[in-house]
């Protein structure tokens, strides 16, 4: 093992409190080709039992120290290359673990453009520069013997500015005094942001942010994109303020005598020390800075950027784990008004049995037409289920079906709101129009409406994981970096549950451990040509199957009915002796023992164990005979929207209502309540304990029961609480819009706040509401308590 795998290696397990030999063993597996899901399930023996989110946050870290390491070198060598690598800088560059704090100290080598400072180099000024850092000498009488017309220095003003430049840039390129003052500002700088004049009308939804002050490691990151979404739209002037406590008739920053104490410079009232005030101030303003504004603007996106993502994948993981309401023949509505309503039956294996679009809206007004055409469907195709989409005219569509359901009891249907983010693209794609070549691209949303309701997460595959719409600030965030957070997440949820090889679609199976869509591609091509699979190995008869790839994901695929009944577990071929081993020690045959609670229950793992399987695997031998391919998704439970609340002017302040949760944010949740606007769940509202994540108190598609507390039509704001004993206000609150365009012109206080006043500005407008963004314009309003 190199030197450099040694030292990740330790370097990694400090950082996530493992043992060494864990993140070794992680390493030589991923290096050798092995998925997560896979070490993860089946190498707990070699891991020490790492679950998927470490050993993801591990394969991000090794990802990032060898990225480190390749530049590491790249900047050694060229430091070498120009024979200025001392051992004390080599040391720095080997020990630095920041690829910001490794450009720093390669910023002085860095081959850059020709500088002011390398000018007055050139000019042979950089011994007058050393010598004004310690002389108390006057500069002008120093810089009389370096006047050089020709190179462009004809006076002394013009050398002693040449000697400046060349102390600026050496001030601002000395890495540790940047380390020592990005951090200081982290800790200490504020973020302010003000309308540009004349976008106060065009940037209302920015309206929050016109007078805003807050302390920049502070800033969530909800907020800190919509400052930074706002300055790319060009209706925010967003700066840094190194000095927020400091009045402004004040011109010194704090940060000047920090640069000054560092390089050990005398900056008293004599002329050199005068001379080398000034050229301290220049390099904080001209260079430094600037600078350290980029880093931290950077760093403040970085960060909001994981926040948001982390956000975005625990949504999207909550959403793909919801569970199915199982292989029921099932109803899809897609609501439309002008349009129609599209009507689409599917099986239980969610085959297209029959479509059909009905008008029961305005202006057609067939309504009591449309509920014999539904009725007609159901009773035909024997359907137990209603699929409706939750977009225009849901509401309406659902009182069809609650009328339906009245006058047809004998169906004993289930009707069931579903959200439809990401329907029309999949409609749209090329997936769907292989699937439905002659189906109009209308009836294809229906269809995916009604899948989605059988088993979510088989249907959900289909659609680029960014495209149903469960995070924050998606489009202002890295896509890259979101669609390998998101990938992820699809991939372990996939896995998790398991995949049946003779019914599973191209995109499902894609997304198994171990297979490509080229792979997946060839099993159901293998699969049509041959007919259904039996048993796993021959899953080793479709092209291009070859063994690492088999190995990877045999243990994910599932032979239902097969000839082994082990096929149909989550138990890996490769264990199947282990499940042998226990029959034959027990006389019994393998089918029998499975699902025998009590014997499975009675057995001690450690008699089982041997080289090659240890307890871990052996334990979970036992659990899955026990409940073979047993789904980890919850039962399956619906929401009922209260009859005659369809719209937001339905809603009266104090209503308990049942809704679902459809995205959970750092702030809160947002759940739907049936009146085609989300309301908003403040964390604080969210339980009458502390809470300090949401997501440790709801999950995206989860059933809540909430009470309406405030209602800003105007706006489209609702306040929900799930805390359904609080009290609500007497009165209706004031316009909040009127109050937030009053409060946004108030100008920002000119001098040092007074003892004890709040120092961290929150968005104008909302004193006490978290949310303030342009994502929540377009949902709830937040009160905080």
């Amino acid at each position: 093992m190199s030197a450099a795998r040694v030292e990740i290696t330790k370097i990694i397990a400090e950082e996530l409190n493992v043992r060494e030999n864990q993140v070794a063993a992680t390493i030589a597996l991923l290096d050798d080709g092995s998925t997560i899901p896979f070490i993860a399930r089946y190498r707990k023996e070699a891991t020490g039992g790492l679950d998927d989110i470490q050993l993801r946050n591990l394969g991000q870290r090794l990802t990032y120290l060898r990225e480190l390491d390749d530049r590491r070198q790249v900047i050694t060598k060229s430091i070498a290359d120009q024979e200025k690598l001392t051992p004390e800088l080599a040391n720095a560059i080997n020990n630095c673990l920041s690829k910001t704090e490794l450009e720093d100290l390669y910023l002085p080598f860095k081959p850059k453009r020709r500088t002011k400072g390398q000018i007055a180099i050139e000019a042979g000024l950089e011994p007058l520069a050393e010598t004004l850092i310690t002389s108390e000498q006057n500069p002008e009488s120093l810089a009389i013997p370096f006047i050089n017309p020709e190179a462009g220095f004809a006076d002394e003003k013009t050398v002693l500015e040449g000697a400046r430049f060349i102390l600026m840039e050496r001030f601002a390129e000395d890495a540790q005094l940047l380390k020592a003052i990005r951090a200081k500002l982290w800790q200490q700088a504020s973020l302010e942001a003000t309308v540009i004049k004349g976008k106060e009308t065009e940037g209302a939804k920015f309206r929050d942010y016109f007078s805003y002050q807050e302390p920049i490691h502070k800033v969530p990151s909800h907020r800190a994109l919509a400052l930074l979404r706002g300055r790319n739209e060009g209706i925010l002037q967003v700066k840094l303020n190194p000095d927020p406590e400091q009045e402004t008739s004040i011109r010194e920053s704090q940060y000047e005598p920090m640069i000054g104490q560092h390089f050990k410079l005398n900056t008293d009232a004599s002329a050199a020390g005068l001379w080398r005030k000034q050229s301290i101030q220049w390099t904080w303003r001209v260079k430094i800075l600037p600078r350290m504004e980029t880093d931290l603007f950077g760093q403040l996106r970085e960060l909001a950027e994981a926040a948001a993502i982390d956000v975005f994948a625990r949504n999207l993981k909550d959403l793909l784990m919801s569970a199915p309401a199982g292989l029921r023949p099932t109803l899809g509505l897609d609501p439309g008004l002008r349009t129609g309503v599209k009507a689409t039956v599917v099986d239980g294996t969610g085959k297209l049995l029959a479509n059909s679009t009905i008008f029961p809206h305005a202006p057609q007004n067939q309504w009591d037409k449309s509920i014999r055409t539904l009725a007609a469907l159901c009773k035909q195709h024997k359907v137990e289920l209603v699929a409706i989409g939750n977009g225009t005219a849901s509401r309406e569509t659902d009182k069809l079906v609650s009328e339906l359901m009245a006058a047809n009891p004998e169906l004993t249907l289930t009707k069931v709101m579903v959200n439809e983010s990401g329907a029309s693209v999949y409609s749209a794609s090329e997936l769907a129009s292989q699937e439905f070549p002659d189906l109009d691209v209308s009836y294809r949303g229906a269809v995916s409406i009604a899948r989605r309701l059988q088993d979510p997460l088989a249907e959900l595959v289909k659609i680029e994981p960014k495209a149903i719409g469960v995070g924050q600030y998606q489009h202002d965030v890295s896509q890259s970096y979101l669609a390998t957070s998101l990938d992820a997440v699809v991939e372990d949820c996939v896995n998790a549950v398991g995949v049946d090889v003779n019914t599973a679609s191209v995109p499902l199976l894609a997304r198994v451990a171990g297979l490509n869509r080229n792979l997946a591609q060839n099993i159901v091509h293998y699969r049509e040509q041959t007919g259904t699979f039996n048993a796993r190995k021959d899953l080793l008869s479709v092209p291009r199957m070859g063994p690492k790839s088999y190995e990877q994901a045999a243990g994910f695929l599932r032979i239902m009915a097969g000839k082994n009944p082990l096929d149909g577990s989550a138990v890996h071929p490769e264990a199947y002796p282990i499940a042998e081993r226990i029959a034959a020690a027990n006389q019994r045959d393998i089918a029998n023992i499975i699902g025998d609670s009590g014997f499975l229950q009675s057995l001690s793992a450690q008699d089982y164990t041997d080289d090659e399987f240890g307890l871990p695997t052996v334990m979970d031998i036992i659990r899955e005979l026990e409940k073979p391919g047993r789904d980890p998704r919850p039962e399956f439970k619906t929401a009922e929207f209260r009859e005659g609340v369809e719209n937001i002017s339905d809603l009266q302040i104090g209503m308990t209502l049942e809704g679902v949760v459809t995205n959970v944010t750092n702030f809160g949740a947002f759940v739907d309540i049936g009146v085609h606007q989300d309301g908003l769940v403040h964390i604080s509202a969210l339980s009458d304990t502390f809470v300090k994540d949401p997501h440790d108190i709801v999950k995206a598609g989860e059933v809540v029961k909430v009470k309406v507390m405030e209602v800003d039509a105007e706006r489209k704001r609702i306040a929900l609480s799930m805390r359904l004993q609080d009290p609500v206000a007497s009165n209706p609150p004031q316009d909040q819009a009127a109050q937030n365009n009053s409060s946004a012109q108030k100008p920002r206080p000119k001098s040092r706040p007074q003892q004890g006043a709040q120092k961290a500005r929150k968005p104008a407008g909302d004193k006490s509401a978290p949310i303030n963004s342009a994502f929540a314009d377009a949902f709830a309003k937040a009160k905080k308590r």
